[in-house]
């Protein structure tokens, strides 16, 4: 274990745990928000955002100053849609929400470290790296299980009023890109941390 003999100041030490502890407290936010998906997604009758064809918005015809207004997605409660759909639909809010509970134990472990006064542990290295992969492929293949999901609900109503194909995509996956970009920089961080390490105990090796 490779520790500095220096202690955080009593300032930096409060700094630190508010972070680790605000890291544990978004974690639980998260745990909790699938918690409610679920909740709502296995209920009798569940309210889902649905894309939808661009469809006029005929509620703001004739408001000065629009031209023309068009909406892109729809809230449509469900009677009973199918149980595959259901739990992709979960899926696209559980593998995200797995990705940010993995960076918040990385962020509150990385906090008690620095109050310790040891900030390269070997741990750290491994742990952002496991979150950057989390983080990568949580979100992509979220994203791609709710249009998964999405398209088979759309399939179940095509199944007795195919026209309601006219109006909700038959298959629509809409990719964040932005959350790759925060992986990226978590693997580089995971790389930061490894070559201090190194750094560390070379130094150590001259004394």
């Amino acid at each position: 274990m490779l520790a500095t003999d220096r202690r955080p100041s009593l300032a930096d030490g409060i700094a630190l745990g508010l972070i680790a502890t605000g890291a544990v407290s978004v974690g639980i936010g998260a745990i909790v928000a699938v918690a409610q998906a679920a909740a709502t997604l296995f209920s009798p009758s569940p309210t889902i955002a649905m894309p939808v064809h661009d469809v006029d918005l005929t509620a703001l015809d004739g408001v000065a100053g629009i031209e023309g207004a068009t909406v892109d997605s729809a809230l449509a409660t469900l009677t009973a849609p199918p149980t595959a759909a259901r739990w992709l639909l979960l899926l696209e809010t559980a593998l995200p929400a797995l990705a940010t509970v993995a960076l918040c134990a990385v962020v509150w472990w990385l906090g008690v470290s620095l109050i310790r006064s040891r900030p390269f542990r070997a741990s750290l290295g491994w742990m952002f790296a496991v979150a950057a992969c989390l983080l990568m492929a949580g979100t992509l293949l979220g994203q791609f299980a709710g249009g998964i999901g999405r398209a088979e609900i759309v399939k179940d109503l095509a199944a007795t009023e195919p026209g309601v194909e006219d109006v909700l995509w038959t298959l629509l996956v809409q990719f964040d890109l932005a959350p790759v970009g925060w992986a990226f920089a978590l693997a580089l961080v995971a790389g930061v941390f490894a070559v201090g390490r190194r750094l560390q105990r070379d130094t150590e090796g001259l004394v």
